[in-house]
Order: structure tokens, then sequence, then C-alpha cells
């Protein structure tokens, strides 16, 4: 399905009320964007809180959360509430068709990719990491595996940061 049928769905999917699960046309607002934003800060300090007490493989999931959230903020700020991951990064890959936005599809690859990485283990994608931790038996992250993903996590969060408090 192309990006342009995806949002109409996921729009039509959002009238359908408070429990949709699409994209809700909403006022944007100050309070929702930068709740999201406030949520995406909140999910980056999990990163170092899990890895601390030996839950690094949770550290991959509050990254890829903190992220989620930036991208919701950016989302709420073009007037648009969402409920479904695959909403928001059709919203975000259009956006970035259109230049509204400073992040690329590369970038925005990391976070989400329709493309399924042959190798999980052998990825540095963001996702890749989160779905190997959550899926796989393994309960903790390499020492340099944390590193590049609380690296990475942080030049996207920033990058989508400076995106969304652009006016």
């Amino acid at each position: 399905m192309d990006i342009q049928n995806k949002i109409k769905e996921c729009v039509k999917e959002g009238e359908k009320g408070e429990r949709h699960k699409g994209l809700k046309k909403v006022n944007p607002s100050r309070e929702l964007i930068y709740g999201h934003i406030k949520k995406a800060i909140h999910n980056f300090n999990a990163i170092d809180l899990f890895a601390k007490f030996n839950y690094s493989d949770w550290s991959a999931s509050a990254a890829f959360y903190c992220l989620y959230h930036a991208l919701l903020a950016l989302v709420a700020k073009t007037g648009f509430e969402s409920r479904n991951q695959s909403c928001t990064f059709a919203l975000v890959e259009h956006m970035i068709d259109n230049k509204e936005t400073f992040i690329t599809k590369e970038e925005l690859k990391e976070i989400f990719d329709r493309d399924i990485t042959e190798n999980l283990e052998q990825s540095n994608k963001i996702l890749d990491i989160r779905e190997n931790m959550q899926y796989s038996i393994r309960t903790s992250l390499e020492k340099e595996e944390f590193r590049h993903l609380k690296d990475r996590t942080k030049f996207l969060f920033d990058k989508i940061r400076r995106d969304v408090e652009n006016d």
C-alpha cells in the first residue's frame, strides 16, 4: 500500500472516536506536543537506569519509545494524534517526502523499517536492536552495543526535537 492510501486509511480509522487505532485530526496544542517531548526525555533517562540495574535489554525498548514519542510530538505539531505505529511512521514518511521535517528516510528507517533485516544481531538500527532484545533470550546489551544505542538515540532525538521546536 502506498503512503497516501495508508494515511487515508489511518485517518478513516481515527474518525472512530476516542479508542481509535489510527490518525485523529486534532488542534495542535503545546500541552500535547511538549507532553510527548517530556515522555521522550523520560524514556531516554530510562536507558541508563535499566542498564544500571542490569536490565539493559529494556534499554533498547526505552530508546525506541524515546524516539517514538519524539515522532508523536512531531505528528501532534501537524495536528494529528496517532494511536498506531504504522500510521505514525507513514505520516512522518509523508512529511519527509514533502520536506516538512529535517529527519531523513534513512534516519527514520533506524526507528522503523518496513523492510525486514535478515540478521537482527548484526544490525545497528534501533528498531532491530529493540526487536532482537525483545524477542531473543538475551538479557543484556554488550558495552559497545549499548553505547551505540544511547548515542544514536540521543542524536536522533535531538534532531527530531529541533524539528518540533522550530517555528
